[in-house]
């Protein structure tokens, strides 16, 4: 396949135009991977090379790639209708993923509105707030209040939620207001962030829509993670002020850090709920944001109440097909039930890593383990690229944070597949911490 390879890289180079990436740097100096199939944990090069996939492609593979059931029913339901508009038109697959997820989520969210990722997820969750105190009496409510250090998509309503500067910064200037809470991640903890998060809604709940939180784990920031008391206590501010609590569960949704949901380690249901990436299996571009029964109803009565917003693909049966299955498959095989001994495994290969010299920090949660290298720090730090291309030489795929490096493999690898991953991971990160 050396011809595909080459062929393929050199089109690359010429014509797309990739994410996250400088790209003269990138022509100039990367060999990019040339994967050409994906089966189970790993993926597989034009080389004939395998790499056991340690971030589940950006998170989102989380019954591995290519599970033969996903794979049938994409197939099948392709054999039916790919697409129809979802305007005035109900399809049995929309309206069973909606009836099924709702029986899985929070407490308290009935209704479903799809879209195609995690970004726009969030911003259906935005757009939700924000039209809702609009058109019922309170139009002073548009601003937010999000962590430091947040991440909750690209699009240009999320992007004023951000906290990492490197994605938030170059649009600053047209960016909706959000306030900031500290992260409780950081040193302050739960209790500064919740000081925090008070005074603003003493002073400004009159004009605040919406807190946004990824819960429990804020990944793009470094997977920083914090207590779930911060959950819980976020939720009885939220009420003491009538704010609507918005949980971005894109990443850490369908099991990443244990139960179903993150919000559960509280048992702080939200008023909105954003999915995306597990939610599809990491098959296809598919999303979802659920709110309660109090948010639809702000919106009926007068056309002029509708909420005219969606996208092409809104609800797509393919998507909503493979959806569905995903939770028949979660339930099927007890994905979350069989993922704690996994869970254990991660959590004691970086406890290990923790006395080492030039690791700074470990964490872990569920299937979730990071460890901070010493050394500059942020997104844009080197050290974890230099693990990244010693695991890649290893047969393991581990894209960083800058010096964070984590695991983030699929719920269900294969026990084998994981002990591989851990030993390629700490094996690449001593040999890099030993050369410097």
């Amino acid at each position: 396949m050396k011809d595909i390879r080459d062929r393929t890289v050199v089109i690359d180079k010429a014509r797309v135009w990739h994410p996250y990436t400088e790209m003269s740097r990138y022509r100039a100096e990367v060999e990019p991977l040339v994967v050409v199939r994906a089966e189970g944990s790993r993926l597989f090069d034009a080389d004939g090379q395998r790499y056991l996939d340690g971030n589940a492609s950006w998170w989102t593979s989380t019954l591995g790639h290519n599970h033969p059931r996903l794979v049938e029913a994409l197939t099948s339901q392709a054999q039916r209708v790919c697409h129809t508009a979802l305007a005035g038109i109900a399809h049995p697959g929309a309206s069973e993923l909606a009836e099924k997820i709702c029986s899985v989520a929070p407490p308290g969210l009935e209704h479903v509105f799809y879209s195609d990722n995690g970004s726009t997820a969030v911003e259906v969750g935005m757009k939700l707030a924000l039209q809702y105190w609009a058109q019922n009496g309170q139009p002073d409510r548009c601003a937010f209040i999000a962590l430091e250090e947040a991440f909750h998509g690209e699009t240009l309503g999320v992007t004023a939620l951000g906290g990492v500067e490197v994605f938030r910064q170059p649009f600053s200037r047209v960016l909706l207001e959000c306030q900031r809470i500290p992260s409780p991640a950081g040193s302050g903890g739960t209790t500064a962030s919740l000081t925090r998060l008070r005074e603003i809604l003493a002073t400004d709940a009159s004009r605040i829509a919406a807190l946004v939180v990824e819960p429990m784990v804020q990944g793009a920031a470094g997977m920083q993670i914090y207590e779930a008391d911060f959950l819980a206590g976020a939720r009885s501010l939220c009420d003491e002020f009538d704010v609507f609590l918005i949980c971005d569960e894109v990443f850490t949704g369908y099991g990443r850090t244990g139960p179903m949901w993150a919000c559960e380690h509280a048992n702080a249901a939200p008023d909105i709920v954003c999915t995306a990436k597990g939610f599809s299996g990491g098959m296809l571009p598919m999303a979802a944001t659920l709110t309660t029964d109090r948010i639809f109803e702000g919106f009926l009565g007068e056309p002029s109440r509708a909420f005219y917003y969606g996208h092409t693909f809104c609800g797509n049966p393919l998507g909503a097909a493979v959806a569905l299955e995903v939770l028949q498959v979660f339930e099927d095989e007890d994905i979350i039930g069989a993922a704690k001994e996994k869970a254990v495994r991660i959590s004691r290969a970086f406890e290990e890593m923790a006395s080492w010299q030039g690791v700074s920090r470990t964490r872990s949660l569920g299937m979730v383990g990071a460890c901070d290298l010493e050394g500059d720090s942020g997104y844009l730090a080197d050290a974890g690229w230099r693990v990244f291309e010693e695991a890649r030489r290893r047969g393991a795929y581990l894209r960083p944070l800058g010096n964070v490096v984590y695991v983030t493999p699929s719920l269900n690898i294969p026990d084998a597949d994981l002990g591989e991953l851990l030993e390629i991971l700490m094996e690449s990160v001593s040999k890099i911490l030993g050369d410097h």
